[in-house]
């Protein structure tokens, strides 16, 4: 039997809009499991917030973080990590840059350390799944570590501004890209990082051939993916730019969109109730 790895966004994909794996999805990936497929989490979350589903499916495989700035595996401990983190004078540079510009907020990541560059308790209730070390105040002053990611969260006409600001002087340095849900930000890791390249870290490790991969996104930050992945599915709520480039589009996340697809494509025959 083809062994397929499944990389899975969580966010307006894997998950419905109450944040939960629906049934009919979760039988379906279950059996899959069962039958020998791996499943993959690749998100823009950090580890502690992806964990219950990750936990929740029973997985036993790598994890893509941060968009492919943090690649790990929980249960292997002969599995090399890969932490690419942006550099700390580089980032305050882009910090000092981006409040000029005045956006609402910027968040700043390592790990399980959160900076929040101004006080929003919906910020941070979004931020605090995992109950990370939360540092609150002027993040040009409070950062103090190369940082993860960091996410700008700005109105929304600002959005395209800042993009082009951020490619005009940090090009050579950056990747930055559009979140959707569960707010819309525009994320910053390092050059040359992003789930595509976590994917083929991964791939390699397992053993696995590029055509036997399949990808389920639908945001800006799922673009790489979609493109690498042989069968790269974007789901019916996906942005646009994203349907062009995927190579089926499938149901939306609050309509088993993942469960329905890998039914079919693997003709499992299970029926949604």
């Amino acid at each position: 039997m083809k062994k397929y790895l499944i990389c899975l966004d969580l966010d307006g994909t894997l998950l419905n809009d109450q944040k939960e794996i629906p049934p009919y999805t979760f039988e379906v990936l279950t059996t899959l499991q069962k039958q020998g497929h791996i499943l993959m989490i690749t998100t823009g979350r950090p580890f502690r917030a992806s964990k219950p589903y990750y936990e929740q499916l029973h997985m036993r495989s790598p994890v893509v973080n941060f968009n492919g700035a943090y690649v790990h595996h929980p249960h292997d401990a002969n599995f090399k990590t890969l932490h690419e983190q942006l550099d700390q004078a580089l980032s305050l540079s882009i910090l000092e840059t981006l409040k000029k510009m005045k956006v609402k907020n910027i968040i700043a990541e390592v790990m399980d350390r959160v900076y929040i560059d101004r006080p929003d308790a919906r910020l941070f209730e979004g931020f605090s799944m995992g109950n990370p070390k939360t540092e609150v105040g002027d993040i040009c002053e409070t950062l103090d570590e190369n940082p993860t990611s960091i996410l700008v969260e700005a109105e929304e006409y600002m959005i395209p501004r800042i993009k082009q600001a951020l490619t005009r002087f940090y090009a050579e340095n950056i990747e930055h890209r559009r979140w959707g849900a569960p707010f819309p930000v525009i994320e910053i890791v390092k050059r040359g990082i992003s789930k595509a390249t976590g994917i083929d870290y991964v791939r390699h490790y397992l053993n696995i051939e590029r055509d036997a991969i399949i990808a389920f996104g639908d945001e800006d930050n799922d673009l790489e993916m979609i493109k690498y992945a042989k069968y790269g599915v974007a789901m019916d709520n996906a942005i646009d730019e994203l349907k062009h480039v995927a190579h089926a589009t499938t149901l939306s996340n609050n309509e088993d969109g993942i469960g329905i697809y890998l039914n079919d494509f693997f003709n499992l025959n299970l029926k949604r109730n």
